[in-house]
């Protein structure tokens, strides 16, 4: 049987927002994935930062997109670096290119679908996990999952 890629546990994990990023964690508890596009170029970025990289522009827009996108790249944590993690492997740090976002280059998970399934290139889409402490954290799964 192959191993289930899943996520370290929430006590791993104590988020900390911003102004700047405040509205990507404001649409994930809405179960919306959204991504910081230009107002003034109109390129996406990820992650959200005060300054566009591209005109240097503050202002922001936060459009819901679709939750498709493709496997850029991946690996698979298959040893815990620390003693708390040991019940959370095999886990599956990602970066997925979010279809309706273009330049906007997500640092994910894949959760839910056997390792060996997962392969570079793949259409995936988003999945929310609903944490006990009321953060909810956007991760992905195979589109075909």
């Amino acid at each position: 049987m192959a191993a289930i890629a899943q996520f370290p546990a929430e006590s791993l994990f104590t988020l900390c927002t911003d102004a700047w990023t405040q509205p990507w964690w404001d649409a994930a508890r809405e179960h919306r994935l959204t991504a910081p596009c230009c107002e003034d170029c109109g390129r996406f970025r990820m992650p959200p930062t005060p300054f566009c990289p591209h005109c240097r522009s503050q202002r922001l827009r936060w459009p819901t997109l679709s939750g498709r996108g493709t496997l850029f790249s991946y690996t698979v944590v298959t040893r815990a670096v620390i003693p708390a993690m040991e019940n959370c492997i095999p886990y599956v740090p990602a970066l997925v290119d979010l279809d309706d976002a273009p330049g906007a280059r997500l640092t994910t998970a894949i959760v839910g679908v056997p390792i060996d399934a997962i392969a570079i290139g793949a259409a995936v889409t988003v999945v929310f996990e609903d944490r006990s402490d009321g953060v909810v954290v956007p991760r992905f799964t195979l589109a075909t999952a």
